[in-house]
């Protein structure tokens, strides 16, 4: 056997019966694949080598009835070292442990444990008590087994409590977030309605403004429809045309063209042209005998007086 942990050793030679003896072999670590093949090896001796932990698959030697680790430098146990459900003798004399694990108290059949010379939480060293005897060592085994059984029960009571306080805690993260949803979905019902009022009232003014714009509409055509005599404003009645007025427009634009030609035959330089000279001398001529009307007009008015 090596001393890194008894490979290229057959463990079939050391197995005397049901007891195998690997103490003093000066082990490092346990040989847990080579144990496993000896089920019958249900007594194994490991003291007195130079084991510091042991591995996680220790464990799944169960048909260990009595095991024998002492005189080692065990730091720990595993955590489910109370797979070892078998395990009624054991010996952890002059290791280096502090604390159990918790699942030791799983170990229903222990009767026999030794702890002496370990560095010992305080609690269970008082619980552990000296293993002076045959009979100290097995009230030990109960001791401890109560103590560690009392853990146990503290650790679930704490995992339920813990357990319950967060099936509480998501609970109330439930309810608030149905809550917070039940929230959202009145907000959204009321913008909604809100959404549906402003959209109603939108409709009610275009249709009210609609009705206006047909009413007005309705009411043109209608007014538009009335005879012309109600609806025009009366208008002055046309004469007809007669000769009188057709004459004294011709009469008009006579003496238009006549006020024309004597301006420009007294105004422009026509007025030393042949016509424009008879035209002039017959205008002084009128003006001439206007005057001497005039002046006979009032020499007759003023006799009248007299």
């Amino acid at each position: 056997m090596s001393r890194g942990g008894g490979k290229g050793l057959s463990l079939k030679d050391k197995l005397d019966g049901n007891e195998l003896d690997l103490s003093l072999c000066d082990l490092n670590e346990v040989p847990v694949r080579e144990l496993a093949a000896l089920p019958k090896a249900t007594i194994l001796d490991l003291s007195c080598n130079n084991l510091i932990s042991l591995p996680s698959d220790f464990c799944s030697l169960m048909h260990l009835v009595k095991l024998d680790l002492s005189k080692n430098r065990l730091q720990q146990l595993p955590l489910d070292f109370g797979r070892l459900v078998n395990l009624q003798h054991l010996d952890l004399l002059n290791n280096r442990l502090v604390t159990l694990p918790v699942s030791f108290a799983q170990l229903k059949n222990l009767k026999w444990l030794d702890l002496k010379d370990n560095p010992l939480d305080p609690v269970l060293a008082k619980v552990a008590g000296d293993c002076l005897d045959e009979k100290q060592c097995k009230q030990a085994a109960v001791k401890v087994l109560q103590h560690m059984k009392a853990i146990q029960s503290e650790q679930d009571r704490q995992r339920q409590r813990k357990l319950q306080a967060e099936r509480e805690m998501e609970k109330k993260r439930e309810a608030e977030q149905r809550a917070k949803e039940a929230q959202e979905r009145e907000l959204r019902k009321r913008e909604k309605a809100e959404e549906k009022e402003r959209r109603r009232r939108e409709y009610d003014a275009q249709k009210a403004a609609k009705q206006e714009m047909e009413k007005k509409t309705k009411k043109e055509t209608v007014q538009t429809r009335k005879p012309a005599s109600s609806s025009r404003p009366p208008q002055p009645p046309r004469h007809k045309p007669s000769w009188s007025r057709s004459l004294l427009r011709v009469l008009l634009f006579v003496l238009f063209c006549i006020l024309c030609t004597l301006a420009a035959c007294k105004l422009t330089e026509l007025q030393r042209q042949p016509l424009c000279v008879s035209v002039n001398t017959l205008y002084e001529d009128v003006v001439a005998a206007l005057q001497n009307h005039k002046t006979l007009q009032n020499m007759l008015q003023h006799n009248s007086q007299q």
